[in-house]
């Protein structure tokens, strides 16, 4: 390849569209705003939502309830998920994340009961359903909270 050979890709390179430049431009006098109105103000662009100074929509609707913005948001995983680690393993949230499990713990981990275990593990995370704890017990393991 030779220095005079290099070109941009086709479709890099295009034209500034210059609008309100004549008529001869085909975008011309109102530039693509058309006559009057609001849109054809500076400053006319209206948010969205608004209606015109009718009440909008998502004021008219009726709100329901309470959301706990503080509220602890566990990752979910059960206790079959965890038949991909060795047995005697020590299972802890980095170690659910390595084994793509889980993208992401959020507020911690919580494991729960559906599913049956074979291998004895310890578990160390943030939570457990008394179920997930009853199974990794039985085969041996422990379920520890962190």
């Amino acid at each position: 390849m030779k220095l005079y050979e290099l070109a941009p890709a086709p479709g890099a390179n295009v034209d500034v569209y210059r609008k309100g430049r004549g008529h001869g431009s085909g975008n011309g006098k109102t530039s693509g705003k058309g006559h009057k109105g609001q849109k054809a103000r500076s400053g006319g662009s209206i948010r969205p939502g608004f209606e015109g100074g009718q009440m909008p929509l998502q004021r008219q609707i009726p709100k329901r309830g309470f959301v706990n913005i503080f509220a602890t948001k566990y990752a979910v995983i059960n206790v079959e998920d965890l038949e991909v680690f060795e047995d005697g393993a020590v299972v802890d949230e980095q170690a659910i994340v390595e084994a793509g499990l889980l993208k992401k713990t959020l507020d911690g981990v919580k494991v729960l009961g559906r599913g049956e275990l074979t291998k004895k593990l310890t578990v160390n995370v943030a939570a457990f359903s008394e179920s997930a704890k009853q199974k990794i017990e039985e085969v041996g393991g422990k379920a520890e909270v962190k």
